[in-house]
């Protein structure tokens, strides 16, 4: 079954002060659930993992209660200060719903690059593996040898990096993002997403603006570490969300292109990393 392991809910009157501005017209209004539904009918996507998109405890009960109403939600990624004075009993608080699988904290928008990398966050991480929480890494290029020393230290925290670290795609600069994901790859606890990259990528841009990025994140991962996401509704920024999984499955290899990659594998990439990742259950309506 494919799932679709990173996509965003958001009112835009929620939003003032944060991203995304009005002039990004495509995407800088309210999508919501039912939005969403026809597009994953479409493309016979059977469930996903919503993400947190504000630093708020607010937004992630307004994306616990949507997965609440609304089967097709199977897990929710939501947000903590990991630094907080009260992060353990936040954390306690928010993984008494059963639909919260992850937290991620913003990393890349924070003013240290080294943020996670420090010995505050570490009574919150422990609650994080006490309550089965997964650890979603919102982060750049930059940030990658940071985020290595805290995966280095957490062999027991799940981890995946989101969106493969937004490589520069439009520059098609792949170093020093290369070395720097190789490092964080040989830890076996962290896996990685294929999602976001069309947006990195610019409008317009192809699979061969793509494949030696994508090629890079199997080589480094392997197919059973790499899940697939939408990152919608950002990727409409770049194109659609059927194009993208489209695009995508080309690029991987699903529709006959020369990777040697098995159907097992693909079936890992597009749907069960994902739930096993995030200890995801089957839903009826």
């Amino acid at each position: 079954m494919l799932i679709d392991s990173h996509q965003h809910f958001w009112r835009i009157g929620d939003r003032t002060g944060h991203w995304p501005p009005p002039d990004l017209a495509a995407i800088h209004r309210d999508f919501l659930p039912a939005d969403l539904e026809p597009i994953l009918a479409d493309n016979a996507v059977h469930g996903t993992v919503v993400v947190q998109s504000l630093p708020t405890l607010a937004d992630t009960r307004f994306l616990l209660a949507l997965a609440e109403r609304h089967p097709f939600i199977l897990g929710v990624v939501g947000w903590v200060d990991l630094k907080a004075a009260d992060a353990v009993d936040r954390i306690a608080e928010l993984a008494t719903n059963p639909w919260l699988k992850g937290l991620r904290p913003m990393l890349q928008d924070l003013p240290e690059d080294d943020w996670i990398d420090d010995p505050a966050v570490e009574p919150a991480v422990e609650a994080m593996v006490a309550h089965g929480l997964a650890f979603d890494a919102l982060v750049l290029p930059r940030h990658l040898p940071a985020l290595t020393r805290f995966a280095a230290r957490h062999p027991e925290l799940s981890i995946v990096v989101d969106h493969a670290a937004k490589p520069m795609i439009a520059r098609r600069s792949i170093e020093p993002w290369l070395s720097h994901l190789d490092s964080l790859a040989a830890l076996r606890h962290v896996r990685c997403k294929l999602s976001g990259l069309l947006t990195e990528a610019g409008p317009g841009a192809s699979g061969a603006a793509l494949e030696p990025y994508v090629e890079a994140v199997f080589t480094l991962f392997g197919a059973r570490r790499l899940m697939w996401g939408s990152d919608w509704p950002v990727v409409n920024l770049a194109s659609s969300y059927g194009d993208w999984l489209g695009l995508a499955r080309r690029v991987c290899g699903s529709e006959g292109a020369p990777s040697g990659r098995t159907p097992a594998e693909l079936a890992a990439v597009f749907g069960d990393n994902a739930r096993a990742f995030y200890r995801l259950e089957h839903r009826t309506g």
